[in-house]
């Protein structure tokens, strides 16, 4: 490798945070927002990239961070041919290990009452895991392969999956440098919040309770409208029904959170083994799970309060139980 007489512009960044405990600070949302454009327009060396990614994975990512991130990225998405109105962002990239993905049916629930529901996400980068698109697909929902098909299916179906390797190639390519890496990266965090095809609302699940006042801080800098994070199920936007849930929110830019208590008095196991035609099984209710089924009403009922289709709690629960029971119990064929 040849090394250059002159300092490259992107070192500017890398020593903004790796100028030991004394020197080193955090971006400026401006200075994130440079460095972040400069590596989705190809002016960063792999060297750097990887440097900077692990300098912002030790210390963790600010919220003035994560929303120059977000802006820079965002630039790149083409909004002027958007021809849907989406109501519901939801992202989903954790994957899951312990439980099944019920929040897919919660999604599906919603759309089934009026709700159009733009999901996103990225699997693979962790062994072990069941990601999205893949169980989708073995429940016979396919995912778009663009955003002009994601949003012909929202305007069919209310629905759509689209893998960020067709948003945002540049970003899909940095999350699945975890296997190299051996650790997340701020690109986990900052998809969160990228919000494709700019919904009114956003839910967001996160693992680590930590960046939950982040992500709301961030959203609160964004000026998303509506937005709610809550600690899900193995990192996904799924409300774990044997615990409390803290939801923290931004609504019309005042910040507030939201306690929901835990379903079940005692926790359930880990499942033995993630059979994904359970999700249809229980839709078409010839399976009873009641953690499978506490889970999609009470991921919906989040949703539903964040929607503002209801006043309260205790209605939102309500409702999501209502549609649940109504829903229709041949859409899987």
């Amino acid at each position: 490798m040849t090394v250059p007489n002159q300092e490259h512009p992107f070192a500017e960044f890398i020593k903004i945070l790796g100028k030991g405990k004394k020197g080193s600070r955090p971006l400026a949302r401006d200075e994130a927002y440079r460095a972040m454009r400069m590596i989705l327009s190809g002016q960063v060396l792999p060297i750097q990239l990887g440097a900077f990614l692990m300098l912002m994975r030790i210390k963790e990512e600010t919220c003035e961070e994560l929303a120059g991130f977000t802006e820079a990225a965002r630039e790149n998405l083409d909004f002027s041919r958007q021809t849907v109105q989406v109501d519901l962002d939801w992202s989903s990239y954790a994957g899951k290990r312990r439980h099944l993905p019920w929040f897919l049916l919660s999604t599906l629930l919603l759309a089934e009452n009026g709700v159009k529901v733009f999901m996103h996400g990225a699997g693979g980068h962790t062994g072990g895991r069941l990601y999205t698109e893949n169980v989708l697909k073995s429940l016979g929902v396919t995912p778009a392969l663009s955003m002009a098909e994601a949003e012909r299916q929202i305007l069919a179906h209310n629905f759509s999956y689209l893998s960020l390797e067709h948003i945002c190639p540049v970003l899909y390519d940095m999350i699945n440098l975890r296997p190299l890496m051996g650790l997340r990266s701020p690109v986990h965090t900052l998809v969160r919040l990228l919000n494709p095809l700019n919904a009114s609302h956003s839910l967001q699940g996160i693992f680590h309770p930590s960046y939950r006042q982040v992500h709301q801080k961030a959203a609160l800098l964004l000026n998303q409208p509506h937005m709610a994070v809550l600690k899900g199920e193995g990192g996904e936007t799924e409300r774990n029904p044997d615990v409390e849930c803290l939801v923290q929110s931004v609504h019309d830019g005042e910040l507030s959170e939201e306690i929901w208590p835990a379903v079940f008095e005692r926790r359930h196991m880990k499942e033995e083994g993630l059979a994904p035609q359970q999700l249809v099984q229980l839709w078409r209710g010839e399976l009873e799970d009641d953690f499978g089924e506490a889970a999609v009403t009470g991921t919906a009922a989040i949703a539903l309060k964040l929607l503002g289709r209801v006043k309260d709690r205790s209605e939102a629960e309500q409702l999501a139980q209502q549609y649940w029971q109504a829903r229709n119990r041949r859409f899987f064929g």
